[in-house]
Formats: C-alpha cells, structure tokens, sequence
C-alpha cells in the first residue's frame, strides 16, 4: 500500500505529478494545511513539522520531496523516471532533486520576503547565483539530468512553473521552452486536474474565491 499525504495547490504538488508519472495504485490522504486552528496534532507522527508532502510505502514513512523522489524512483523503477546507479546521469539527477529543495525553493522564498542578506551568510546562496545556474543548466541541457525525462525535471519544472506563476522568477526563455517541453505532459496534466478538483473542497480556497481573490 503507498499512501500519499497532501494539500492541494502546495510544495506536495509536485509530489503528485511524480505519482501520477510513476503510474503505480496510491491512497491520498489529505491534509488541510490550511483549515483553521492548524493540522491536527496527530499529523505530526507522519511528519513531524506537520508539513506536506509525506508518504507511507509498506509501514515506511518517507518526508522531504527529494527524498520522498529518490525513494519512490527506486522502489518502482519500471516507471524510468531515474538513471540507474552507476548511470553517468545519475549524478545530475541526484543533484538536482536536492537543489530544488536546498536551494532554489530557499532562495525564492527569501527574494519574496524582501529579505536582504549576503549569499555567503546562508546555506543557500544568493537568488542571482541560483537563477543563473538554474538558466545555464537549461540552456544547455534538453532536460536538468540530461537528455532524459527524469522525476528531477517534475521538481524542477514544478518549482519553475509555480514561482513564475506568482511574478517571483523571470520569465526567461530558457524557463518558458523548458516548461513546454515538461509539464504539456498527460501525468502533469492529470496531476494538475486532481489538484483542482482537491482544491474546490478546500475551506480557505472557497472562501478566497467567495471575496474575489
């Protein structure tokens, strides 16, 4: 049984693109992360920042969207969405499933917070570097691990298409062409469908709609 914890229109929607790639039976189970007076305590035994996304495989309960990536890639590898060990892109795969999460994400929220800092004070770096190392890697590569289609292209294109979306990232030609070439997808497509359907139910979401938002 792989049971899939998510909230819609969230960084679990990735996730839920990755599933519908993988083309394997899964159970959703979702959390309002946005209902009043917060997830319920009891989440926290899955996840203990009582965050999304989370996934429960056989007992096994894996959090953080690379890890939750790499695990799943490597339990169902019929869905050829990861090089295998030893693969020369595996190494681009790896390290791009890690920096949607360690870096890019990160570095967005900061530049959206209007924070000022310098990139060598954090962990993360500065939103220039990133943006420009996530622009070459484009310019030069069909997809991020290489000339393969991989779950490291569902992180990234995911993030890209979200925080263009929101005015928060450039919208540079590199990042469009890229995006056409992913999320046109039939898997993004369903995984966009599920996550509009989800998101109508959604409290919070009604509510902003109601006043026009």
């Amino acid at each position: 049984m792989l049971k899939f914890f998510h909230a819609p229109w969230s960084r679990s929607s990735n996730i839920l693109w990755l599933m519908e790639e993988l083309g394997v039976p899964y159970q959703l189970e979702h959390i309002d992360i946005r209902q009043k007076g917060g997830v319920p305590e009891a989440y926290r035994q899955v996840q203990p920042n009582k965050k999304v996304p989370a996934i429960e495989h056989d007992g096994v309960v894996v959090t953080e969207r690379a890890a939750i990536s790499i695990y799943l890639c490597d339990a169902f590898p019929q869905a050829g969405l990861a090089p295998k060990v030893g693969e020369k892109e595996r190494a681009a795969y790896l390290t791009w499933l890690v920096y949607c999460d360690a870096v890019f994400d990160p570095a967005v929220a900061a530049r959206a917070q209007g924070w000022k800092y310098e990139g060598s004070s954090f962990s993360f770096g500065s939103f220039e570097d990133m943006l420009a190392n996530v622009e070459r890697r484009l310019t030069d590569s069909k997809f991020v691990a290489g000339g393969t289609f991989t779950a490291a292209d569902v992180m990234l294109a995911g993030n890209i298409a979200y925080v263009m979306g929101q005015k928060w990232l450039p919208e540079k030609p590199a990042f469009v062409d890229y995006l056409a070439r992913t999320t046109d997808r039939p898997a993004a497509k369903r995984a966009q469908q599920k996550d509009q359907e989800l998101a109508m139910t959604v409290p919070a979401f009604a509510e902003m709609f109601a006043k026009g938002q």
